[in-house]
């Protein structure tokens, strides 16, 4: 059984506000520390940024309108907690406590997610999907539900009837889609709205590739100031992470769909 959610259901839109944020601030300088959380519904969008790296209201934004539209900017920007600050002056140290897990994805979570991307591709619209063995379940706003029919003949197609979906309709929070971004994956640690230096990010990536080489899940656990994880030091599995997002495009694109 998975769920999958597209780039634009209210979470994953303010997770890639989130994203669109640590990528600015990755232009302004080599390895900021940032940790942002976004809320957004009914017209408003509230940012919260912990920040090294001085984002001005007005990117923020730039940022908000590129991506939703026309939507209020609520912007609050503190810095980052000076003990948390400390743990990465000499060095980049792991920034989390955490339990991290890596499982490979299956073939029906792989069938989902290319439903999902080629209901988005035709649609550009929120819509959310479920599969087991025995149904599969499309709510796809802002869509014909013959028309999908037509292509997925035994889908249950929104069960309450067409929707318009979006904003207006539903809030949306940053890392509330976790299962849909990593499956079987999950654990505590949000993947969105931080830097490298995050294990939640780091980590998660590092055991999420290194399940599917292995074709087995990868469990570990690190504590804030870890030097090494997994018997490597913590900053090859920064880069490890680092090309991951370099390759996709950045944390915005990472943040549209996730690892699965």
């Amino acid at each position: 059984m998975f769920e999958k959610v597209n780039p634009a259901h209210p979470d994953k839109v303010a997770d890639r506000i989130a994203g669109a944020l640590v990528d600015l601030a990755y232009e302004k300088e080599s390895d900021p520390r940032i940790a942002v959380e976004v809320l957004i519904g009914h017209g408003t969008c509230h940012i919260i940024a912990e920040t090294s790296v001085s984002i001005s209201p007005d990117e923020a934004a730039v940022i908000v309108s590129r991506i939703t539209g026309s939507l209020a900017v609520d912007y609050c920007e503190v810095p980052q907690d000076q003990h948390l600050s400390d743990n990465q002056k000499n060095g980049i140290r792991c920034g989390d406590n955490g339990i991290f897990k890596g499982v490979p994805v299956t073939d029906e979570q792989k069938v989902l997610s290319r439903i999902a991307r080629d209901l988005y591709e035709k649609y550009g619209c929120d819509g959310k999907y479920i599969i087991d063995e025995a149904r599969l379940i499309i709510c796809q706003s802002n869509a014909a539900s013959d028309d999908i029919a037509a292509s997925y003949p035994t889908a249950e197609i929104n069960p309450l009837g067409d929707w318009t979906g979006g904003t207006d309709v539903d809030s949306g929070a940053t890392n509330r889609k976790l299962g849909s971004d990593m499956a079987d994956s999950v654990t505590g640690g949000g993947l969105h709205g931080k830097d490298l230096s995050k294990a939640d990010v780091s980590v998660n990536i590092y055991a999420w590739l290194k399940a599917q080489e292995a074709g087995q899940p990868v469990t570990l656990c690190c504590a804030i100031g870890d030097e090494s994880v997994d018997g490597i030091p913590y900053i090859d599995i920064v880069e490890t992470a680092r090309n991951y997002i370099r390759d996709i495009g950045g944390f915005e694109k990472f943040a549209e769909w996730g690892l699965v």
